[in-house]
C-alpha cells in the first residue's frame, strides 16, 4: 500500500500510513539543549482520525503548558490525562468509579512508577497486596485490572509504552456467589408478609418479572401496554455516585433495551398503582410533582429512593427469618421459577436482559443441571412401570 503523508493545517506535526496499514502521527515537542535539533515524537493509531484527534490534544497540551514527555511521565499522570480525555462516552458512574480507583489504589501503589519502566512484575506485586493486605475480593481486582489495562492500552496505542505489562499478570480465581432464590414456602411467606405493606406492588413484580431495582422504579407509564401485554424496559433510576449525587433516569446497565410479557397479575398490580397514584394526585394538588410519569413514587409524586425500598424490604425478611435474603434474590426466584416451568435459557435470559444465553446458563447451571436429573428420573420410573420391558 502506497504511504500517505498529511501536514496538519497548523503546522504542528505530519501524519502518515505505514506499510503495515497503521497511521502514525509525529510531533515536536522541543529542542535538544545540546544538539539543537528538534525533538520528536511519534503516536499512533488504526485510523487517520484516530491519530489526528490523539495529536490535537497533544498539540494542545504543548500549547497550555501541561504536556509530559512519554520518558519522564508518571504513571500517576498517565492515569489523570487517561480519566480526563480518554472516557469519551462512558458512564458517569463509571468515571467516577474509575477514578475513585485510581486515586484510592493505582495512584498510592505505582503512580509515582515513571510509565516506561513500569513491569508486569510491579503490577503483579500491586494486586497481590490488594488481596493479602487490603482484604478486597477477587472481582474487585478484576475490575481493578480492567481498568488499569485499559489506560495502559491506550498508552500502548499513542506510543508511549511498546507493550502493556498488565497482559502478563495473573489475576485471582473469582468464585461465583451461590444463587439463593426463594423456594415455594419462601414465596409463600413473603408474599403473605408484606401484604397492606407500602412497597408491596414493587416486591410482587420483581418476583414475577425479574427485573432490576433501579429498573423498577424507573418504570414509567408510557412503558407498560395494558392493551399488548408487555412491558418496555429501556431505563432506570439511579443515583450519581459521590456526596449529594442526585437520582436521575440512567440507560440500563448493559445499554439493552427489552420488552416482556409478564404474567396477568403483575398488570394487575400495574393497574391498582395507577388507581392508587391518581388518589395521590388529587391529594397532594398542586405539589404533586412527577415530570417522569413514574409508575411508583411517594405521596407528591416524587422518585423512590433506593435504599429507602431496600431498607423496608429487609424489615420484612427478616421478621419472617429471612435475614439472608436480598432485595435482588427476587430475580433470582424469578429466574429459576421460569426455568424451573419450562421456560428456555434464551427466552429466560431476553428477560432477564442479560447479554448472552451463555452467561444466564453460567448462572443458573445448576438449575438446569437439576432439571435434568429430576427429568431422567420420571423416565426412569417410566420406563420401570412399562411390562415385559
Amino acid at each position: 500500500m502506497p504511504r500517505k503523508t498529511n501536514r496538519s493545517a497548523q503546522g504542528s506535526g505530519t501524519i502518515r500510513q505505514r506499510p503495515d496499514g497503521r497511521w502514525e502521527a509525529r510531533y515536536t515537542v522541543g529542542r535538544d539543549s545540546g544538539t539543537g535539533k528538534q525533538k520528536q515524537k511519534s503516536i499512533y493509531g488504526d485510523t487517520q482520525q484516530d491519530v489526528l484527534k490523539q495529536l490535537r490534544q497533544i498539540q494542545a497540551a504543548i500549547d497550555n503548558g501541561t504536556y509530559t514527555e512519554p520518558s519522564k511521565m508518571t504513571v500517576g499522570q498517565w492515569m489523570d490525562i487517561w480519566l480526563a480525555e480518554y472516557l469519551g462516552g462512558v458512564k458517569s458512574a463509571t468515571v467516577y468509579s474509575y477514578t475513585t480507583r485510581t486515586n484510592n489504589h493505582i495512584k498510592p501503589a505505582v503512580g509515582s512508577v515513571p510509565l516506561q519502566k513500569l513491569n508486569a512484575h510491579t503490577i503483579q506485586g500491586f494486586y497481590n497486596s490488594l488481596q493479602k493486605e487490603k482484604g478486597l475480593s477477587p472481582k474487585t481486582i478484576k475490575n481493578m485490572h480492567g481498568l488499569f489495562h485499559g489506560a495502559l492500552k491506550q498508552a500502548v496505542k499513542i506510543g508511549y509504552i511498546r507493550f502493556n505489562p498488565s497482559e502478563a499478570c495473573t489475576l485471582p480465581r473469582v468464585e461465583r456467589k451461590e444463587v439463593k432464590p426463594l423456594d415455594e414456602n419462601d414465596i409463600e411467606l413473603f408474599v403473605d408478609a408484606i401484604k397492606g405493606q407500602p412497597y408491596e406492588d414493587i416486591y410482587i413484580i420483581d418476583l414475577f418479572t425479574g427485573m432490576r431495582q433501579g429498573e423498577i422504579l424507573g418504570l414509567t407509564w408510557d412503558c407498560v401496554d395494558f392493551k399488548q401485554g408487555v412491558i418496555y424496559i429501556n431505563k432506570q433510576l439511579q443515583k450519581e455516585k459521590g456526596k449529594g449525587g442526585q437520582y436521575l433516569l440512567a440507560p440500563l446497565k448493559n445499554d439493552k433495551p427489552r420488552k416482556i410479557a409478564p404474567a396477568d397479575i403483575v398488570f394487575q398490580r400495574l393497574k391498582a398503582a395507577a388507581v392508587r397514584q391518581k388518589a395521590m394526585k388529587l391529594k397532594a394538588g398542586q405539589a404533586w410533582n412527577n415530570p417522569n410519569d413514574l409508575v411508583f413514587t411517594n405521596e407528591v409524586g416524587k422518585h423512590l429512593a433506593h435504599v429507602t425500598v431496600y431498607k423496608h424490604f429487609k424489615r420484612i425478611v427478616r421478621s419472617i427469618g429471612m435475614d439472608d435474603t436480598r432485595f435482588h434474590d427476587l430475580r433470582h426466584s424469578y429466574a429459576v421459577a421460569a426455568l424451573q416451568s419450562g421456560d428456555d435459557v434464551k427466552s429466560v435470559q431476553e428477560a432477564l436482559g442479560h447479554h448472552t444465553a451463555a452467561f444466564t446458563m453460567d448462572v443458573y447451571g445448576h438449575v438446569t443441571d437439576k432439571m435434568r436429573r429430576e427429568s431422567a428420573e420420571r423416565m426412569n420410573k417410566f420406563v420401570k412401570g412399562i411390562k415385559n420391558l
